[in-house]
């Protein structure tokens, strides 16, 4: 009777999964951020990049951000912006995407005679750019974005509704840009930042 260890189930560590270009490029924003917020110098700004780049594994991806505060948690894999485009879509409900949640690069939100609200203040965003396709009916579409963010009304239609960007602080060039596309009816699309502060 042999020894049949090697045919034992082994159990799989999460680290040891092999990563792809998209959670490289997110980890990459990541450090930027770490840049803009001073937790980093440029030279190790650069290191760390070029560590990042080179991964083959979760385990060495987020060995270059473990020890930067609420960058990552020690024991969880690393946060993947999906290449998946978000829709958002009601008739007379209400839709709302706010909390924590990982911004896609683009989102498509539509309402007939409902109500969309997309609250970008505690998303995680690693694209520079994010488009979001708003169409309303008699509806109301609100998205809420952070201080610093650049938004960009790209191109707009309105009938007898309104579109309008009260997002219009002084942008910080190392955040994200949102690109807005909007067909309004009688209905309203409002950008805007948070309350207060």
């Amino acid at each position: 009777m042999g020894e049949n260890n090697e045919l034992e189930p082994q159990a799989f560590d999460p680290k040891n999964i092999r990563v792809s270009d998209a959670e490289r490029e997110h980890v990459a924003a990541l450090l930027q951020k770490a840049v803009a917020q001073g937790m980093l110098t440029l030279d190790e700004f650069t290191e760390r990049t070029d560590r990042a780049l080179a991964s083959r594994t979760r385990g060495e991806l987020n060995s270059v951000v473990i020890d930067l505060p609420g960058m990552v948690h020690a024991e969880a894999a690393v946060a993947v912006p999906t290449g998946e485009p978000m829709v958002l879509k009601t008739r007379t409900g209400t839709v709302k995407q706010n909390g924590t949640w990982v911004v896609p690069s683009a989102i498509t939100a539509e309402c007939t005679m409902g109500n969309v609200q997309i609250d970008f203040t505690e998303a995680q965003c690693a694209h520079r750019d994010v488009t979001l396709r708003a169409t309303c009916g008699s509806g109301n579409i609100t998205a809420i974005v952070p201080r610093g963010w650049l938004v960009r009304m790209e191109e707009v239609s309105t009938g007898m509704g309104n579109a309008v960007n009260k997002a219009t602080e002084p942008a910080d060039p190392t955040l994200p840009v949102l690109h807005v596309y909007a067909k309004v009816g009688m209905g309203n699309v409002k950008i805007r930042h948070p309350r207060g502060r």
